[in-house]
């Protein structure tokens, strides 16, 4: 990741956040030149804001919503510098498009899978995985291989599916949209591998 840019604005404070601060301040004022242990100091801070009413945690929502409103005056004024990509939302995947290819060790997984779990019911998802890594990782050649050869199969008709899939016109919805269809239409292959595994 780049570096953060020193102009933009300040994140904006919760209302806890604030409280935290002025408990700071108190403890300074009380205890001036004495060190803070943080943990004990957050736990204390923790109960307090709990046991607090909402009459006595308004100066401090106020507070947060004064911030909120001047991060959101900053941010609207802020230019991020050339070259810093928008954090934003990972594009929704597209329902249409084909199903990614399975690796070997997936394809063997799934027909694996079922005797593992009718002899071990109890067991979840993760230690399933360990057991399916283990026989994989001790399974014959022959039997490798026919797992291989099964994964090029569905590669090929994986890439096969994609072309047609490309080639087919996007249908539009509206002209605010048609930029994102498109564009979530050539990303979905790199979305949906994350998916399957």
């Amino acid at each position: 990741m780049g570096r953060k840019d020193p102009n933009k604005p300040k994140g904006r404070m919760s209302s806890y956040a604030f409280f935290v601060q002025f408990c700071r301040e108190e403890h300074k004022e009380r205890n001036p030149g004495q060190s803070v242990n943080f943990t004990q100091f957050s736990k204390k801070c923790s109960e307090r804001w709990k046991t607090m009413d909402d009459g006595e945690k308004k100066r401090f929502l106020e507070c947060a919503d004064c911030d909120k409103m001047r991060y959101e005056r900053e941010m609207a004024r802020y230019v991020p510098p050339k070259g810093t990509k928008k954090r934003g939302r990972r594009k929704r995947k597209d329902p249409n498009a084909p199903k990614r290819n399975l690796s070997a060790f997936f394809l063997f997984s799934n027909d694996e899978r079922s005797k593992v779990k009718a002899v071990h019911p109890d067991w979840g998802i993760g230690k399933i995985a360990q057991v399916l890594a283990e026989q994989w990782r001790n399974v014959s050649a022959s039997q490798r291989a026919k797992y291989d050869k099964a994964a090029v199969q569905d590669k090929e008709r994986y890439v096969k599916a994609m072309a047609e899939y490309k080639a087919k016109p996007v249908k539009k919805k509206s002209s605010s949209s048609s930029s994102s269809s498109s564009s979530s239409s050539s990303s979905s292959s790199s979305s949906s591998s994350s998916d399957e595994e």
